[in-house]
């Protein structure tokens, strides 16, 4: 009867930790499929912005817009870049044939909080399309009464800002469309950060490693048991 037991634990353990390297091989291949998906969208030629959004499709699609900033609805969210900390610089664009699109204008650093560059308009912006951030940062909550916002939030930053025709997306804006002026500080373009992590193949190899160790385990304990058929 032990032995039975034995059996069955040992093959129930090489089947779970099977399982979950094969699970881990499928994730791999979904994986670099969207990493080829994205790396496709980024490096296209810009298509007009949509007025919907979805995640799947349209993440880190390369798109342009047209318009005239908003300047008076302009929302800075906290940030910590390649550049060191301070603030995303978003403001609405209002689009030429109606419509509303947040852009993520750039980087500014934390002294040149309060003097933003205004934006120049009418403006024809090339960047890519990110979904919306909502609730906040890790452990820190957006909080749109006091002006303080630690994610891009599109639909809380619509609805602070009276904006009623948003459309459900930002957009990052390309290191192209950032222009200097002599009377602020230019938000810095094009730092948007495009990584998916991936370590599928590792979490593979643990898992079929563990398979193999309790089938080696298990083999050994049977070998070493007694048999005894009475038993």
């Amino acid at each position: 009867m032990k032995r039975v037991a034995i059996t069955l634990l040992a093959a129930l353990l090489v089947t779970a930790f099977a399982a979950l390297g094969t699970w881990q091989l499928q994730r791999r291949i979904w994986k670099l499929a969207l990493i080829e998906r994205v790396d496709a969208r980024v490096h296209a030629a810009p298509v007009d912005a949509p007025s919907t959004f979805d995640a799947g499709r349209d993440a880190y699609r390369r798109v342009q817009v047209e318009g005239r900033f908003d300047d008076s609805a302009q929302t800075l969210v906290q940030a910590v870049t390649e550049r060191g900390a301070g603030f995303w610089v978003l403001t609405p664009l209002h689009r030429e044939g109606g419509g509303t699109v947040i852009v993520n204008r750039g980087f500014i650093a934390a002294g040149d909080r309060g003097r933003v560059a205004p934006a120049s308009t009418p403006v024809r912006i090339v960047g890519l399309l990110r979904a919306s951030e909502p609730g906040g940062g890790f452990l820190r909550r957006n909080d749109p009464p006091a002006n303080r916002w630690y994610s891009r939030d599109v639909a809380a930053m619509a609805d602070t800002r009276g904006l009623k025709d948003a459309a459900p997306y930002f957009i990052d804006a390309e290191a192209s469309a950032a222009v200097d002026h002599a009377n602020g500080a230019a938000p810095v373009g094009g730092l948007t950060v495009i990584a998916f992590s991936n370590n599928h193949m590792v979490y593979a190899v643990t898992w079929f490693t563990l398979a193999l160790m309790s089938a080696v385990a298990g083999w050994r304990v049977l070998r070493e048991e007694p048999h005894d058929p009475k038993r």
